[in-house]
C-alpha cells in the first residue's frame, strides 16, 4: 500500500472525508487495478490520484465504523474481518496490510468518476469550492452522484427486522436550492441502491430527511451528502442523529418536492430559515434550564421554556417546567402564537423540538412578531440533548415518526394510561379503522377491550388486522373533535371572552409542565 495511507497519518485520513468531500465514488463497472495505477497516470493526474487514494482509505474506514448507543457513551469503535478494533491507529494499520488491494480498486473508481465530471484538469488547493453546482443540475446523469457498492454483499447492505447492526438516521438542511427535482431523483436513486427506506422531504429551502438501513448503508448515505456540493458548507457529520433501527422502521420510502422541509403552513418567502433564533449547544441549553427551574416562582420568570411540538409527542416526554401547546400538527403553531401573543412579550423563550428541525422556522415565526425579548432554540433538538444529558431535565420517552413511536433515554415514565390513569407511555393506533389517532392505554385496559382512542371509537369495533378500510383512513374523531383546534395558554384574566381554552397545569413538575393533553376517560368497570 502507498506510504500516503499509512496509519501515521493519524486523524488526517478521518479528516480528509470533509476536506475532499468533492470527491465521490461512481458507480461502475471498475477496472482491476495493479500496482502500476499511480505509474500510469500523467503528472497532472498523479497529484490528484494521492487525494483520492486518501479518500477512498478514509472512506473505507469509515464503512467499519460501529458506534455503541448514543445515550451511554460516544466512543468509536471499527469492526473489520472479525475483529473490533478500538482506536483509529489500529484499524488504519489493518486496512493497510490487509484491504490494500480494494483501497485500490475504491481509488480507481473515483478517478474514473472525476474523469466523468472532467475535474482532472489540475489539482484544486485546499481553499477551492467544490465543482459548480451547475454540474449536478440540467440534466446532469445521478448516476455520478451514487456510492460505489460493488465491493459489498447484498447482506452488508440489508438489515432485517431486530437486527442489531440497524440504524435510523435524522437529519436536515436549510440551503438555497436550484433544482429541488434533481436532488429528488438523485435521492431516490441513492437510498434505493442503499435499500433505506423512510421520508425525504425537498424543497427551494433545503431537505429533511429520516431514512433506516443497515449502519453500513447509513455510512454510505451520509458520506454521499457530504460529499455532494450543494450542501457543502451547509451540512456536516454533526448534523446527523442516529438512533437504533433500520429499513424495518418504515413501511416504504417515500421522496418528494413539497414547498417546505417542515409544514409550518407559511410560505418560506415569509418566513425564512435564514432569521432563526440563537442556537445554544445542548450544554449552554441544559444550563438555561437549570437556571429557570432553579427559580422559585417559574409562572412570574421572564423565561418560558417552549416545547413546539405536538401534544402527542409532549405527553410521552418533556422538559420539567415546559409549556407544551396543546396542539395537534406543527402548522397550528403560527396560529397559536398569534392567540397566546401576549404570554410571550418581554419573554426570553428557550424554544426546543426534536431535531432542531421545526426550531429554526418555529423560532423566526416567533421572532417576526417582535414581542419577545429573545428567542433561543436547542441546536440538534432532543436527539442531541439527550446524547449528552441522558438524565437531564428532559423527562419521559422521545416520539418518532416510524413505527418505533418513541426512543427511551431513561426510566422516567410521565404519561399514563387514558382510561385506569396507571403509567404508561407505549404508543398504539386506535382500533378503530377509520380512526388514525394514537391512544396510550396499558395491557390490563387492552386486555378489557379498551384499546380506541375515546368512547366513540370504542362503539365501532376493533380494528382488523389488514383490508380495503386501512386505505380510507380519517383523523376526525369524537376526542380531536372535543380539544380546542387552537388552544389559549394565556392567564385567566387576559384571556378574550370567546377563547376560554385550556389553563396550563401545575404539577410536581413545574407550572406549565405537561399533563393536560388528554381527558381521562371513566375507568373501565372492574371484573
Amino acid at each position: 500500500m502507498p506510504s500516503s495511507t499509512s496509519p501515521d497519518q493519524g486523524d488526517d485520513l478521518e479528516a480528509c472525508v470533509l476536506r475532499f468531500s468533492d470527491l465521490d465514488l461512481k458507480d461502475t463497472h471498475l477496472p482491476n487495478p495493479s500496482s502500476s495505477l499511480k505509474a500510469e497516470l500523467d503528472v497532472n493526474t498523479k497529484k490528484k490520484y494521492s487525494f483520492a487514494k486518501k479518500k477512498a482509505f478514509a472512506l473505507f474506514v469509515k464503512t467499519k465504523e460501529v458506534l455503541a448507543p448514543s445515550h451511554k457513551c460516544k466512543e468509536r469503535r471499527w469492526k473489520c474481518c472479525q475483529q473490533l478494533f478500538p482506536d483509529q491507529t489500529s484499524i488504519h494499520r489493518h486496512v493497510a496490510r490487509q484491504h490494500a488491494d480494494e483501497v485500490c480498486r475504491r481509488t480507481a473508481s473515483i478517478l474514473e468518476q472525476l474523469a466523468t465530471l472532467g475535474a482532472l484538469k489540475g489539482l484544486p488547493s485546499a481553499d477551492e469550492g467544490s465543482p459548480p453546482k451547475e454540474h449536478l443540475t440540467q440534466n446532469h446523469d445521478v448516476s455520478a452522484w451514487l456510492p460505489d457498492v460493488s465491493c459489498f454483499s447484498p447482506d452488508e447492505l440489508i438489515s432485517g427486522p431486530g437486527s442489531d447492526d440497524g440504524e435510523v438516521l435524522l437529519y436536515y438542511c436549510y440551503c438555497d436550492l436550484e433544482d429541488p427535482h434533481w436532488i429528488c431523483t438523485w435521492q431516490t436513486a441513492l437510498c434505493r441502491r442503499l435499500h433505506l427506506t423512510g421520508k425525504v422531504r425537498i424543497a427551494a429551502e433545503g431537505v429533511n430527511g429520516t431514512v433506516g438501513g443497515s449502519r453500513l448503508a447509513t455510512r454510505l448515505y451520509v458520506e454521499a451528502m457530504l460529499s455532494c456540493p450543494l450542501f457543502k458548507g451547509y451540512l456536516c457529520e454533526d448534523d446527523f442523529k442516529t438512533s437504533k433501527g433500520g429499513a424495518c422502521c418504515f413501511p416504504e420510502l417515500r421522496v418528494g418536492v413539497f414547498e417546505e422541509i417542515v409544514p409550518l403552513g407559511i410560505s418560506p418567502s415569509k418566513i425564512s430559515y435564514k432569521k432563526p433564533g440563537i442556537h445554544l449547544s445542548p450544554g449552554e441549553f441544559h444550563k438555561e434550564v437549570e437556571k429557570f427551574l432553579s427559580q422559585a416562582n417559574q409562572e412570574q420568570s421572564d423565561t418560558i421554556l417552549l416545547d413546539c411540538r405536538n401534544f402527542y409527542e409532549s405527553k410521552i416526554g418533556h422538559f420539567q417546567g415546559c409549556l407544551a401547546p396543546d396542539i395537534r400538527k406543527f402548522s397550528y403553531f403560527p396560529s397559536y402564537v398569534d392567540k397566546n401573543l401576549e404570554l410571550f412579550r418581554e419573554k426570553r423563550v428557550l424554544m426546543y423540538c426534536t431535531g432542531g428541525i421545526r426550531c429554526e422556522r418555529g423560532s423566526a415565526y416567533l421572532k417576526a412578531k417582535g414581542v419577545c425579548k429573545e428567542v433561543f432554540q436547542l441546536k440538534g433538538g432532543i436527539h442531541k440533548y439527550l446524547e449528552e444529558f441522558p438524565n437531564g431535565f428532559y423527562r419521559g420517552k422521545l416520539f418518532v415518526f416510524d413505527e418505533r413511536f418513541a426512543l427511551s433515554y431513561n426510566s422516567d415514565t410521565v404519561a399514563e394510561c387514558s382510561y385506569c390513569g396507571a403509567p404508561w407511555d407505549h404508543y398504539k393506533l386506535c382500533s378503530t379503522p377509520q380512526c388514525r389517532q394514537l391512544v396510550l392505554t396499558c395491557p390490563t385496559c387492552q386486555g378489557q377491550g379498551f384499546t380506541a382512542c375515546c368512547v366513540t371509537c370504542q362503539d365501532k369495533g376493533s380494528r382488523p388486522a389488514a383490508g380495503p378500510a386501512q386505505s380510507s383512513f380519517k383523523e376526525e374523531c369524537e376526542c380531536t373533535a372535543r380539544r380546542p383546534r387552537i388552544p389559549s395558554d394565556l392567564p385567566r384574566q387576559a384571556q378574550l371572552p370567546e377563547s376560554p381554552g385550556a389553563r396550563p397545569c401545575v404539577g410536581e413538575d413545574g407550572p406549565h409542565a405537561h399533563g393536560r393533553h388528554h381527558q381521562r376517560f371513566p375507568k373501565p368497570p372492574q371484573g
